[in-house]
């Protein structure tokens, strides 16, 4: 048994920006980890799982190399990084490293994407697979969306008795089913022979038009729409419905509230990432993560859903809520923030207050998803997360208020709705 993490690369993540500019997205920290930690996780506690794979194509750097030597010291399993020569889609990756894959005999392997949090029932699928399908079928994670928002993703319609996929549309134009894909799989290497057939297909095609000048390749391949649409109603592949938790990490709006969804999990996976109110400490409010290196003075007041990164200073009085502050970040005292992502290295002077606008999904809603936002509507700044980016310098008693700073910036005044280059 083995996972198949897909990572994706810097020509994405552009919702992402202007954080992606520092660090590749799967590393940005959610709930105070880097975001594909979460999925390393919880591949290391399936059972006989021999080995991970990271595929993407990010040149392999610094923080990158890193974090896989680390994660390998801590979690006690082989975890490798295989590099695409370009963006091969999400089923021509793991076609084109099908010899890794298969290696040393996989029998399964799971494929995850790292743009998701969930919780991850691995182990579930597995059992699922051993009670509905053969030994040859495939699992599609899904869960339940409500009618407007499953639009916006893959569509799974299935037998209701035995969860056998029958259809599978990817961002439907109308409603077609409310269970959705969850861009998490459980394969088995017969699945190669089906990627194959499209490979040879486009290969074909490719021929036929001989004007296309070669931009196009015939290894990109894309799971979802090349693959699960001809799979449906073979008899090959299901569906194992979560009642977890899951949400896409698309925009830095979305990142907070997958911090949300982590850190409410901490309370029974992680007991120990969770700030405890202590006499000397500061006030906790809710779920918190604060790293041990960072410095709180005890009239601050956090939470809910606040994470502290690494060297963080806090000042007197400071209150921060549904926030990410970032390592090395400074908040002076008495400042307030509120749902933001302060930057790397990011200072704000006293008093000030930076502030944005909650992009989350309807909580009156149990299946409503989070809205992946376009960042202007009728030619205007939507209102979402304030972002700073890093090390940007806030003056004392200004107000930023739903607004984008661009890394390396000192602001003089206050902002409101703007992007600021």
């Amino acid at each position: 048994l083995k996972a198949v993490i897909l990572i994706g690369g810097p020509q994405k993540g552009t919702r992402f920006r202007p954080l992606s500019f520092e660090v590749p997205k799967p590393l940005f920290p959610v709930a105070g980890v880097p975001m594909v930690q979460h999925h390393i996780e919880a591949c290391a506690k399936v059972p006989g799982l021999k080995e991970i794979l990271l595929m993407g194509f990010y040149q392999p750097n610094e923080a990158l190399s890193r974090f896989l030597v680390s994660a390998q010291q801590e979690f006690k399993i082989p975890i490798r990084y295989l590099q695409e020569y370009a963006a091969l889609g999400t089923g021509g990756g793991i076609y084109h490293f099908r010899d890794q894959i298969l290696s040393g005999g996989a029998e399964a392997f799971f494929v995850l994407n790292a743009d998701v949090c969930s919780e991850f029932p691995l182990q579930e699928m597995l059992e699922f697979r051993q009670q509905h399908g053969d030994v040859h079928s495939f699992v599609i994670l899904g869960t339940t969306a409500n009618r407007t928002q499953a639009l916006n993703y893959g569509c799974i319609v299935a037998n209701a008795d035995t969860q056998e996929v029958q259809h599978y549309v990817e961002k439907p134009s109308t409603f077609v089913s409310e269970i959705i894909n969850c861009g998490i799989y459980l394969f088995t290497p017969a699945i190669f022979q089906h990627i194959g057939e499209v490979f040879q297909r486009n290969q074909q095609e490719l021929a036929l038009e001989e004007s296309s000048n070669g931009w196009q390749r015939a290894e990109v391949i894309r799971l979802e729409q090349d693959v699960f649409t001809a799979l449906a109603g073979s008899g090959k592949l299901y569906v194992y419905k979560t009642d977890g938790f899951w949400s896409q990490i698309k925009s830095a709006g979305s990142a907070i509230y997958a911090s949300r969804l982590y850190l409410n999990q901490y309370s029974k996976s992680h007991p120990e990432r969770l700030a405890q109110n202590k006499p000397g400490g500061p006030v906790i409010r809710g779920n918190v993560y604060i790293h041990p290196t960072a410095s709180v003075d005890s009239t601050a007041v956090l939470g809910p859903n606040v994470s502290i990164g690494e060297g963080v200073t806090v000042g007197a009085g400071v209150r921060v809520r549904e926030s990410i502050v970032l390592h090395g970040a400074s908040l002076h005292d008495h400042t307030c923030v509120l749902n933001t992502i302060v930057g790397w290295d990011s200072t704000i002077g006293r008093w000030a207050r930076v502030e944005g606008t909650p992009s989350d999904p309807n909580p009156n809603d149990p299946y409503a998803k989070i809205d992946s936002e376009t960042l202007f509507r009728d030619g205007r700044l939507t209102p979402s997360i304030t972002i700073l980016g890093c090390s940007v310098t806030i003056p004392a008693e200004v107000v930023i208020l739903n607004s984008i700073v661009l890394p390396h910036k000192e602001l003089s005044r206050s902002y409101k709705n703007q992007i600021i280059l």
